[in-house]
């Protein structure tokens, strides 16, 4: 069932790297950037969430290197969404308030 509900209010925390979202009732989320970049609804990227690593048998530990993203723009779709772009040039990902609603 879609959320209704529509955010009044979008503010980016560049210091403590914060989507901010107040919803129409009042309701104050706060979206991490990188968890954002990560669960980016975008067909390439959710081709990508789905796949498994492998490990080689030969090392104690398989590091996994630490991505971080800088949110440079929100742009606002319509209403029903908003598209958020990277700093290592990715905007391709559409985050519809229903998406974003249901993240937290």
């Amino acid at each position: 069932m879609p959320i209704t509900e529509l955010p009044t209010l979008l503010q980016l925390d560049k210091k403590r790297r914060l989507l901010v979202i107040e919803w129409g009732t009042g309701n104050l989320r706060e979206y991490a950037w990188d968890v954002l970049r990560k669960a980016c609804p975008c067909a390439g990227c959710r081709s990508k969430h789905g796949q498994v690593s492998v490990s080689s048998d030969t090392m104690v530990f398989n590091l996994t290197p630490v991505n971080s993203y800088e949110l440079e723009q929100i742009e606002v779709i319509g209403n029903y969404a908003i598209k958020l772009m990277w700093s290592d040039g990715h905007s391709t990902g559409i985050y519809s308030w229903d998406y974003l609603h249901g993240m937290l």
